[in-house]
């Protein structure tokens, strides 16, 4: 068949070209859209103009985690190893000064001085997780570009450090392991102070100069009670309180300088440090922390292991590890340095 001239054209001048072809079609079949149709007859699958969607679907590589709350026992009040996995019990010895004096004579053998001690003890708590994976679960999370092992150790590495550091708040019921928030020998927590105008004592009520007087006047100055003038207000503390709480330390004064500014001033040592475990069931609760007395600290949140890694166990087609944690809850030695109160 001789070639149209036109589609020669049609490639010189305009640039449009059709590969292969000879001629126009006829025009008795130009209209004719059963033609395409009549080698294949009436279809037989179902009429479908598209592709299966899951090969339009695009995965992500960059893993969203979910957020826990952040974990701040240890920034408190600091982190120390007691022991080690095998030590279910650690003693403390205490020492305090004793004796008196007596009028003085050449001949005069009164007056005596001595020490007395106690030995308080804490018990040790040990706790576990497993991780457990098999092979085709391995490879069928690694189609979706997870690397599912490494989750599993994330995730057994997070779920033993929430618990230690609620212990290092709480402690553990039924043992003498106590946590900062409800060791015994802590100075029960006074109240705020009144707005004087019946709206109540919640922090949320009050203006930034009665924020401030509820932690210069009332809660350090129950601080400076509790320890007869060992604490100065130029010593390391640290306000502890939970997050909702600490908002209202952006609150201003007559004068428009906020209770941080306040703090910062008069308390030049002072940090502030968050926690969601100070919203108690008993309410909101504030605790001032004197970091050391006379060169002692005043506690510390401690461990016996922080992580033991045991055996990854190989079954027919699958894995598991066991992974342990130790904990003594916070060791306070000297409960008088911590003045609280609740219910702001």
């Amino acid at each position: 068949m001789k070639r149209n001239q036109d589609l020669a054209l049609l490639e010189k001048h305009f640039g449009i070209v059709f590969p292969g072809a000879m001629d126009y079609l006829p025009d008795e079949f130009r209209y004719d859209y059963g033609l395409a149709m009549d080698a294949a007859g009436p279809l037989v699958t179902v009429s479908n103009s598209g592709i299966p969607s899951y090969l339009l679907n695009y995965i992500d590589p960059e893993l969203t985690r979910v957020l826990t709350t952040p974990m701040q026992g240890a920034v408190i009040l600091g982190e120390s190893k007691k022991g080690d996995w095998t030590t279910e019990t650690a003693t403390f010895p205490v020492v305090e000064s004793t004796g008196e004096v007596s009028s003085y004579g050449d001949f005069n053998n009164n007056g005596r001085a001595g020490a007395n001690t106690n030995f308080p003890q804490r018990q040790s708590y040990h706790y576990q997780t497993m991780t457990e994976w098999g092979e085709r679960e391995l490879e069928k999370a690694g189609q979706a570009k997870i690397n599912w092992a490494a989750e599993l150790n994330i995730a057994s590495a997070l779920v033993l450090n929430k618990f230690q550091d609620n212990s290092y708040f709480f402690g553990i019921a039924g043992l003498q392991n106590y946590g900062l928030l409800n060791d015994p020998n802590l100075s029960a927590p006074i109240a705020p102070g009144a707005t004087g105008t019946g709206s109540g004592t919640l922090w949320s009520t009050k203006d930034g100069q009665q924020v401030y007087d509820d932690i210069s006047q009332r809660l350090y100055g129950q601080l400076v009670t509790q320890t007869r003038g060992l604490v100065t207000r130029r010593d390391k503390m640290k306000l502890c309180m939970s997050p909702e709480i600490e908002v209202n330390l952006t609150k201003t004064n007559q004068y428009n300088v906020n209770v941080a500014d306040l703090l910062a001033k008069n308390f030049p040592n002072l940090t502030v440090e968050t926690a969601v475990q100070y919203a108690t069931g008993s309410g909101q609760l504030v605790q001032l922390i004197a970091e050391s007395i006379d060169g002692q600290n005043v506690g510390t949140a401690a461990f016996t292991e922080k992580m033991r890694a045991h055996a990854i166990v190989r079954d027919t087609s699958s894995f598991k590890q066991k992974k342990s944690q130790g904990t003594w809850g916070a060791i306070i030695k000297v409960p008088m340095a911590i003045a609280a109160m609740i219910g702001v």
